[in-house]
C-alpha cells in the first residue's frame, strides 16, 4: 500500500507544472505588452534618445524568464510523469540535463542585465564589479555543467 501511494504521489509534481505553466504565461503576456508599449514608444520618439536600446534589453529579459518558467515546467513533467513530444534540445532525460538548461537560461539573463549596465554606463566600477561577478557565476554555473553527474 505505502507503495502504491509513493507512486502515485509523484502526480503531486503537477502543481508545480501547472503553476510554472500559469507563470509562464503570464509571463510571456506581460512581455507582449511591454513589446507593444515599448514599439509605440519608439515609433512615437524615434532617434531622440541615445538609450531608446535599454527597453528592448528589458524586453529579453522577461522572455527569457518566461522560457525558463516553460522549460522547467517541461522538465518536471518528463522527470516525474512522462514524455512529451518535443524538440530533441529540449528533452529532459534526468536532472544534469534540466539544470544544465536552466544554468544556460540563467547565464543569457545575467549577460543580458549585464549588458543593460553597460549600456546605461551610471557607474564605471560598479559596472566593472557587476561584469565580474556574472563572470564569476557564469564560469561557475559551466563548470558545474561540465563536471556534474550526468546520470541523476
Amino acid at each position: 500500500m505505502i507503495k502504491a501511494v509513493l507512486e502515485k504521489s509523484k502526480y503531486i509534481t503537477l502543481v508545480a507544472v501547472f503553476s510554472l505553466l500559469a507563470a509562464s504565461l503570464v509571463a510571456f503576456i506581460l512581455g507582449l505588452i511591454q513589446s507593444v508599449r515599448i514599439l509605440i514608444d519608439l515609433f512615437a520618439n524615434f532617434g531622440i534618445n541615445g538609450t531608446d536600446i535599454i527597453p528592448l534589453i528589458e524586453i529579453m529579459d522577461i522572455f527569457l524568464i518566461a522560457t525558463v518558467l516553460l522549460i522547467f515546467a517541461f522538465g518536471l513533467y518528463e522527470l516525474f510523469i512522462g514524455d512529451l513530444k518535443l524538440p530533441e534540445w529540449l528533452i529532459i532525460k534526468n536532472l544534469h540535463d534540466l539544470k544544465t538548461k536552466l544554468s544556460s537560461i540563467v547565464i543569457m539573463v545575467m549577460a543580458i542585465i549585464f549588458l543593460k549596465h553597460l549600456v546605461l554606463w551610471e557607474d564605471p566600477q560598479g559596472t566593472l564589479f557587476f561584469g565580474l561577478a556574472v563572470a564569476v557565476v557564469a564560469a561557475t554555473l559551466i563548470a558545474f555543467n561540465q563536471t556534474g553527474d550526468k546520470k541523476n
